[in-house]
């Protein structure tokens, strides 16, 4: 199983564990209370959705990655999203260590 494959399942875990928050709005709220502790951002989002993803992640600090599609993180979680937010320190420090 390669990398990416185990940073599916982490995500899927995660999701079952009721450690993630997805849809656009909800992750926005989640990094500027500092429920966010990482992003993740579907490469293929759309140039407004990143801009303010990216800008809002940027001023609270708050880690984002973008090298997954769209496609992937929804097939992962189980529902349809282009951005979620990982709010375990556990589950992100595992997915931080799979992808170095």
């Amino acid at each position: 199983m390669n990398d990416q494959q185990k940073l599916l399942n982490l995500l899927g875990l995660a999701q079952r564990a009721g450690k993630l928050i997805s849809g656009e709005e909800l992750v926005v709220k989640s990094i500027q209370t500092g429920k966010a502790k990482w992003v993740m951002l579907a490469k293929d989002a759309g140039p407004n959705l990143k801009k303010k993803i990216e800008d809002k992640s940027n001023y609270y600090g708050v880690g984002i990655y973008t090298a997954l599609t769209a496609l992937e993180i929804s097939s992962a979680i189980g529902k349809p999203r282009k951005v979620i937010a990982v709010t375990d320190v556990g589950f992100v420090n595992k997915m931080r260590s799979i992808m170095e």
